[in-house]
């Protein structure tokens, strides 16, 4: 899928569904705030998450006290939809509206974090244009949450690359240590079980 057909399937989504009527949905997101709190950051440590859409991590990342916080989507109106949510909190973060595979990124990141965007670079030339962008611009850590080998083939209608805990170590062995990895039951709002797969990562 080109960079362009990406965004627009995106936009779509995010202008018909609400928060809680897309699959990801968590009210709140205990095992990414967890996986960051893990590895002690520094409160003004430059953190960016991959696909924040409007999601409620960037508002636990403001209730916990860090203020050097990053969210990037390929969704205007994702992103839109989260301004809105946080109000005034809005200003105490960078928002950047980028494809991942054409980010170009300024800062060296403390964390990386990124739930259910790899899965779906599902083009070899994709994945390795992910892995570069990271490599090169992560100098601390970093989680990776996929589906697992039983989690479902395709999200929003997109077909996803399933990940096992070695599958995904081995896309990121240049560069970054496993730390840990683990699998997740998410259930959706609809009541089905979606299995994910996460991995802590550290840039070696």
């Amino acid at each position: 899928m080109s960079n362009i057909s990406r965004r627009k399937h995106w936009e779509k989504v995010f202008e018909e569904k609400k928060a809680e009527e897309v699959s990801w949905y968590q009210p709140i997101p205990e095992t990414s705030i967890n996986l960051i709190l893990s590895v002690n950051p520094k409160k003004n440590a430059p953190i960016i998450d991959i696909g924040a859409g409007d999601s409620m991590l960037i508002d636990q990342l403001i209730s916990h006290g860090f203020t050097n916080i990053y969210a990037l989507d390929i969704s205007s109106k994702a992103l839109d939809k989260a301004k809105r949510r946080l109000g005034e909190k809005a200003d105490l973060v960078k928002w950047i509206v980028s494809d991942i595979t054409h980010f170009k990124p300024d800062t060296a990141f403390d964390f990386w974090h990124d739930r259910a965007v790899f899965h779906f670079l599902t083009d070899k030339k994709d994945v390795e244009m992910y892995r570069s962008i990271a490599a090169s611009s992560v100098r601390g850590d970093m989680s990776i949450g996929t589906f697992a080998p039983s989690g479902p083939s395709k999200c929003s209608n997109l077909d996803i690359q399933r990940y096992s805990a070695e599958e995904l170590k081995t896309v990121f062995k240049e560069g970054f240590t496993c730390e840990n990895c683990f699998e997740e039951a998410h259930l959706t709002p609809a009541g089905k079980v979606q299995n994910f797969t996460f991995c802590l990562f550290r840039k070696s």
